[in-house]
């Protein structure tokens, strides 16, 4: 009689490579070296061993957390989300991957908005961003882990999604199927221009165009600018996740706080573009 083909096992063993199984108990995950990885009470998946770590927690601490969940929940992104929703959807991947998808904002624009079914996975090294991510979407897959270190079997996604994210070459391309697809989100010319007024004696300009890793091939590019009006907090939580936060002392926080009314300008540049065939 004919086996019906088992899914390929998306994860691997972070210690021995080896690919993971839900245990019978569907509580935890096993590789054949019998190394353990239990599920979360809120879903997801820590495959980040004590010994990969350089800190105790590493990733966003729970004050940057808090400042980006209260920043993104007003929705001052919402239309560079929605554009990147569409470009996956017109795609229609079968598995997705968030790098660095923090509390899965993006991952859950992505559900809303696209038409097509997607099986969804974010990945962060922050383990309190993986818990809150879990909590609010159980219907997709957060693990935590490095990003110089995907715990997932080779080509096993079609498309990966990176906003604003570190990430190691050699893994995109090792996690990607042939022909899969890479939306990069990168800062615009302009992005934030006004808030940078405020640290920089000289304010330049960001590049227009991201780099694209070896291995890939630029295929569509997007620009979406807009303004926004946050309020004193909300310009301190944006401000705080940005990487010249550590620049702003409270001088310059208070300075920002200070202004009556604060346009900013945002300016994303969408990227997408095609693993060559080979790699």
């Amino acid at each position: 009689m004919h086996q019906p083909q088992q899914p390929t096992p998306c994860y691997l063993c972070p210690i021995c490579a080896a690919s993971l199984l839900l245990a019978p108990s569907a509580k935890s995950y096993v590789c054949e070296n019998n190394h353990h990885f239990d599920l979360a009470k809120e879903g997801y998946l820590n495959l980040l061993p004590v010994q990969f770590k350089h800190s105790s927690e590493p990733g966003d601490n729970k004050q940057m957390m808090q400042a980006r969940r209260e920043f993104l929940e007003a929705g001052f992104y919402e239309p560079m989300a929605k554009a990147v929703a569409m470009m996956i959807d017109a795609n229609q991947p079968a598995h997705l991957l968030d790098l660095g998808c923090g509390e899965g904002y993006y991952s859950r624009k992505i559900e809303t908005y696209c038409s097509n079914k997607v099986s969804l996975h974010g990945v962060d090294i922050a383990k309190f961003a993986i818990a809150a991510a879990a909590k609010k979407q159980a219907n997709a897959r957060f693990i935590v882990a490095s990003s110089n270190r995907l715990p997932y079997a080779n080509q096993y996604f079609d498309f990966v999604l990176r906003v604003f994210a570190p990430s190691n070459d050699d893994e995109l391309g090792r996690v990607l199927k042939p022909s899969g697809f890479l939306l990069t989100v990168t800062p615009g010319p302009r992005h934030l221009w006004q808030l940078k007024q405020f640290i920089y004696a000289e304010v330049k300009d960001h590049s227009l165009e991201s780099v694209v890793p070896p291995g890939f091939t630029r295929i569509d590019t997007q620009r979406i600018s807009y303004k926004i009006a946050p309020n004193p907090q909300q310009r301190i939580a944006l401000l705080q996740m940005t990487p010249f936060a550590w620049r702003a002392n409270e001088a310059v926080q208070q300075a920002i706080k200070d202004v009556v009314e604060l346009e900013i300008e945002t300016d994303f540049i969408l990227t997408l573009a095609i693993k060559t065939a080979g790699q």
